[in-house]
């Protein structure tokens, strides 16, 4: 890049002029109400930028230009890269000093953040449109998804067997730390009022519209001047905060309307006058602030102040509700008698406190219902400061007293109010209880194994010398687990998975541990011990350990008092990084399906966990269809999946979307025990298990040959931005598990798949399956292999639009920041390899010609895209070529680094899928 000195060229006039500058032709066929907000959105960013400084909307507008001419030179198949528009963009921005690119950087991310939002809002009113379609509310609601499904199994399987799979459904999203999300906390609270003031803006009229511009510009502004890198990494108590959010914005208003949505369906007009039908079937859970593999900042303490920070606010939240639905209950005695039942509780809460029954009392003196509901609600305010003679003691005493308040009012044909809002109230009690989230305990199998050996060699409390650190800290852990236990119930915290399970002694080592760290016996917690097989061989050899695991004493007194539950996770993430995409894929459906037959062999009821994150190569991609795909068995009306960065914002930030989701995630997972489906997929795993074969093979050979060339990983770090990703202060967790490792088997796979996708190449996605599918060589066996198995037409299909989002011409410039020749030629070879099978499979002539929506939206953000990695690629050459050569001032090196990040933070939006 040009020295601070040097002055931007001058853009095109009729750029400056005409203001919007040219479009993709994708965004002249946009539907008119995206079009239109995604119009307001730009011309209000330019608007921003031109007050911000003029210089600045000019280069915008200039290289806007550029890089949309280059990206329809580019999908309409020039490659000349040397005399198209990308050029000429790269010539700009390599002539713009740091400060300047860093405020571009800033403009382009603020742009895909605006995008992102239009795209969001036009998906919630596509499906309110869709909505508000269906008149007839008995009929089969073709929007919500889970009706359809359950419609289905009613059909194939009679209602007795739909309505006994009903009650087993379990969707369990467990929201982790990883730093997948790479915007601030700041940036996200301002998306989230612009998303909102966006909504209304075509609602309004007159001076109240005036009045939503003037914020939305003050919004937009702000975004604009907002960096987009926080100051310092979140502490893993600040990170629970993310879960808060999506606990108070969504969650705990709209999975109620889930519920509700599903009765009101099936019950038709006795919907809300008699008892529910649906469970409820959300159980969310949580690794922030209890998952310490390779998270030093993950302590003890932590972990029991994570636990508080949940527990206190969900009780508030259960107190706020508890007190409104209570102030509503307005029935007096001669309406709607109380039950013998009610006035029972309410002699209870006077011998409790005669305080806070004379209070309620004086409120509601001829209104037991509503004196009682005040009382309770009373009650849960005393649960969080923790007083003993009035608090509630476990969540199931509050469900309990919400169940006498509505069968006295159901009782004293109040219905309405006995099934209305009471209900929504007891479902949000049922779903979140005193916990909110079930906090899961994780720790590598390794750190058990070197506690236990610090133990016999120094004896338990270092009679024979100096225990060591992470001894203490381990012992300490299971402590802490108990307590929250002991403080918020069994379901707060009783589950504890081993990372990297080699054999049953591990799962023996967390029992002893557990054992060893309490004085006495009564105080050692119950838990449950999950092993977690994430690399190829541990898949292979999952079923010999289960086999060993389940005559482990203590496995065997958690099967007899569960009646045979035992939760098995997989790890999407390091399989692929150890075996490549391909056969990380099929070895994970190998063992999903070896795995439930060797539970149902031993009549166990089996819950699968399924590590995935938002990334193909992380297993990402739609959840339902991911569900659908799984083998006979592996299911059964449960499914728990991991939650984690820009996922949970994307799926549970906005309420209509949320509902969308999960009803689309249950329907898949209650559908999957269909017996059509389950046929259809044991059938075609059987029919194309020979062409499965051959595929792992030829792909697992290509994916090590590139892996363990020599050199192989300080090269990936050097094009890629590995290094200033690791940089990124979005979680507390360090990129490295630091177990001793000195290579690519250390790091871990969100930042291998991160700087991939950076770079435009999406790698870890789809590295191998060119050679195996050119070495198979029959494409009408692939083509119907995709038409009828469900799991290669998902996995052919997230290949499809990883490839989608690469760019070869862009990744030229990422590989050329090192001087070798052999890595760049494999990586690009195999790249046009892939996309040509790909192609041929689907038979699209382009990525993602069939998924008309997905599509457009990717060729939409391609040329923005560029321009970001342009600018990253310019900025890591200033810092890769100059190390050697000129030693770059502290001042550049961090300018350079800031403006890397940046960019970082605008691809991802971009992208949409980092990790």
């Amino acid at each position: 890049m040009a020295k601070d000195e040097q002055q931007i060229v001058p853009a095109d006039a009729s750029i400056v002029e005409t203001g919007t500058g040219r479009k993709a032709p994708e965004e002249h066929d946009l539907p008119e109400n995206l079009k239109y907000d995604m119009d307001l959105c730009l011309k209000i960013l330019r608007d921003v930028l031109n007050e911000y400084d003029p210089k600045l909307l000019t280069t915008f507008d200039t290289v806007r230009k550029y890089a949309v001419e280059a990206s329809d030179e580019h999908f309409g198949g020039n490659t000349n890269t040397d005399e198209d528009g990308l050029a000429e963009a790269v010539k700009i921005i390599d002539e713009m000093n740091l400060h300047d690119a860093q405020l571009l950087a800033r403009a382009f991310a603020t742009h895909f953040h605006l995008a992102n939002l239009s795209e969001e809002n036009y998906r919630v009113s596509v499906l309110r449109e869709r909505e508000s379609e269906v008149d007839d509310i008995n009929a089969v609601d073709p929007v919500n998804e889970l009706t359809v499904a359950y419609h289905k199994l009613i059909n194939e399987m009679g209602p007795a067997k739909a309505k006994e799979l009903l009650d087993r459904l379990e969707f369990h999203p467990v929201f982790t730390a990883h730093p997948t999300e790479a915007r601030r906390k700041a940036v996200e609270g301002k998306i989230r009022r612009i998303s909102e003031l966006l909504e209304q803006h075509n609602k309004l009229g007159g001076s109240d519209k005036k009045e939503n511009s003037r914020r939305l510009y003050n919004e937009i502004d702000a975004l604009f001047r907002t960096s987009p890198i926080a100051l310092k990494k979140p502490t893993p108590v600040e990170e629970a905060d993310t879960i808060l959010d999506i606990f108070d914005s969504t969650l705990f208003h709209t999975i109620p309307q889930v519920y509700r949505r599903f009765d009101d369906w099936l019950l038709g007009d006795k919907a809300g006058l008699e008892p529910p039908v649906c469970p409820a079937f959300f159980h969310p859970g949580s690794w922030i602030g209890s998952d310490r593999d390779g998270n030093p900042n993950v302590t003890a303490k932590v972990s029991r102040q994570v636990a508080r920070k949940f527990s206190d606010h969900v009780v508030s939240a259960l107190e706020e509700a508890t007190r409104t639905v209570g102030r509503n209950l307005t029935m007096e005695a001669g309406t709607t008698p109380a039950s013998t039942e009610l006035k029972d509780l309410w002699n209870h809460q006077k011998e409790m406190s005669e305080r806070l029954t004379e209070k309620a009392a004086l409120i509601s003196s001829k209104e037991l219902h509503r004196a009682v509901m005040l009382v309770m609600a009373d009650r849960l305010h005393y649960t969080v400061v923790r007083d003993a003679d009035l608090m509630y003691h476990s969540c199931e005493d509050f469900i309990a007293d919400l169940k006498t308040v509505q069968r006295s009012l159901a009782a004293a044909g109040a219905k309405r109010s006995a099934y209305g809002p009471l209900q929504d109230l007891i479902w949000q009690a049922e779903t979140f209880g005193f916990h909110m989230v079930e906090m899961e305990f994780r720790q590598h199998s390794v750190v058990h194994s070197r506690a236990l050996e610090d133990i016999r060699e120094h004896g338990l409390h270092g009679e024979r010398g100096e225990l060591q650190p992470m001894t203490h800290e381990v012992l300490d852990t299971f402590r802490a687990l108990g307590s929250i236990q002991k403080r918020n119930g069994m379901k707060a915290a009783r589950r504890y998975i081993i990372s990297f399970t080699k054999s049953a002694q591990n799962i023996k080592d967390v029992y002893e541990l557990n054992r060893l760290a309490f004085a006495h016996p009564e105080d050692v917690p119950t838990i449950d011990v999950i092993p977690l097989f994430e690399q190829l061989e541990d898949l292979q050899n999952s079923v010999n350990v289960l086999e060993e695991m389940i005559k482990i004493p203590e496995v065997q007194a958690r099967l007899k008092a569960t009646g045979g539950k035992l939760e098995v996770m997989l790890g999407y993430s390091d399989s692929s990084k150890d075996a490549g995409p391909t056969s990380a894929t099929l070895a994970l459906h190998s063992a999903q399906e070896r795995i439930a037959k060797w539970a149902e062999s031993h009549d166990i009821d089996l819950t699968l966990f399924h590590g995935r994150g938002g990334a193909v190569g992380r297993g990402g991609g739609p959840a339902n269809r991911a569900v659908l795909a799984q083998p006979v068995g592996s299911v059964k009306c449960r499914f728990k999946l991991t939650e984690q960065g820009e996922v949970i914002f994307a799926r549970y930030g906005n309420p209509t979307l949320a509902i969308r989701h999960v009803e689309s995630v249950a329907a898949a997972t209650l559908l999957q025990s269909a017996p059509s489906v389950e046929k259809r997929n044991t059938d075609m795993t059987e029919k194309y298990a020979d062409m499965a074969s051959k595929l792992d093979e030829a792909a697992h050979e290509r994916f090590l040959d590139l892996l363990n060339t020599d050199g192989f990983a300080p090269w990936f770090s050097t094009v890629t931005p590995l290094t200033e990703i690791g940089l990124l202060p979005i979680g507390s967790r360090p990129a490295k598990r630091g177990l001793g490792a000195k290579s690519l088997d250390d790091l871990r796979t969100i930042p291998w798949i991160f700087s991939w996708a950076q770079a435009r190449i999406n790698l870890a996605a789809w590295y191998g399956l060119g050679t195996a599918c050119e070495k198979f060589g029959d494409l009408d066996t692939l083509r119907k292999a995709y038409e009828e198995w469900p799991l290669f037409s998902t996995f052919i299909d997230n290949i499809e639009m990883s490839i989608a989002k690469t760019d070869e011409r862009i990744a030229r410039m990422y590989l050329a920041l090192d001087d070798r020749e052999d890595l760049p030629e494999k990586v690009l070879t195999e790249m046009k390899l892939t996309r040509k099978w790909v192609l041929a499979i689907v038979g699209d002539k382009w990525p993602l010609q069939h998924r008309h929506v997905l599509g457009r939206a990717v060729r939409i953000r391609s040329p923005y895209v560029d321009v970001l990695s342009l600018t990253q690629v310019l900025a890591l050459k200033s810092l890769r070529k100059k190390v050697d050569k000129e030693e770059l001032s502290h001042g550049k090196r961090e300018g350079y680094t800031y403006l890397i990040l940046c960019t970082v933070s605008g691809v991802a939006a971009g992208l949409q899928n980092t990790g």
